[in-house]
């Protein structure tokens, strides 16, 4: 699910270490993702209830599917804010080392 770019309006703060780079979500992008995340969440502990209840495994892969797909669509969301944003704003700023760690951020978020 893409969200309109004015919905996922963000601005990123780069400095040269990571650990203090930031992003800053719209309230309402940022509130969207942590309701989609407090669902999911709620989603594991239902697994995990199922398992405890020695539910037939069939029905418990089907959750699984359907938390792996919540948790894909969240990590989409992000992406595009991230493209939308930090990647535009870097590339404007010349900074062409963004499209590696694009690359790097797209095959982590693929991996299964």
């Amino acid at each position: 699910m893409l969200v309109n770019s004015e919905e996922n309006n963000q601005s990123c703060h780069n400095h040269e270490d990571s650990e203090h780079r930031s992003s800053h979500h719209s309230e309402k992008v940022k509130k969207n993702l942590v309701t989609r995340l407090n669902r999911i969440e709620g989603q594991i502990r239902g697994i995990k209830s199922l398992i405890e209840k020695d539910t037939y495994c069939d029905d418990v892969i089907t959750q699984i599917s359907a938390t792996q797909a919540a948790l894909n669509s969240v990590g989409k969301l992000l992406l595009e804010g991230h493209l939308r944003s930090c990647v535009v704003e870097r590339i404007q700023e010349g900074d062409e080392e963004i499209v590696d760690e694009l690359l790097v951020t797209i095959q982590r978020l693929m991996k299964k």
